[in-house]
């Protein structure tokens, strides 16, 4: 098991990005290994770690075809539809509580 080179927080040297940075240049790490980390530290608890790629071995990042943007589309419709009334609650429904805020908080309004 080889150690990866770690750099402190902004201080990696040019050429290496996180995943984030990669996706905000629209670039993926394409199959790539991890080259470094880079540590952010924190006061109460451990450093957060990012891993760092190298730029010029990252690809272009997919388009969206229709049908992804379908399935896309109905799996947030899903997270939005209440389980209990049946409607788009217009967010995510929370998980902790398994059903709109309205069902939650206001029982004897629920629809029938």
């Amino acid at each position: 098991m080889t150690t990866l080179p770690s750099y402190s927080w902004r201080l990696a040297p040019d050429g290496l990005a996180t995943r984030r940075q990669l996706r905000a240049a629209g670039l993926r790490p394409g199959g790539q290994e991890v080259v470094a980390q880079v540590e952010r530290p924190r006061r109460r608890r451990g450093p957060l770690v990012a891993f760092l790629y190298r730029i010029e071995l990252a690809r272009p990042v997919r388009p969206m075809t229709p049908a992804k943007a379908a399935a896309l589309a109905k799996a947030n419709t899903a997270r939005r539809t209440c389980p209990t009334c049946r409607r788009d609650a217009g967010y995510v429904i929370p998980t902790l509580l398994g059903m709109c805020v309205a069902c939650h908080d206001f029982p004897e309004q629920r629809a029938a």
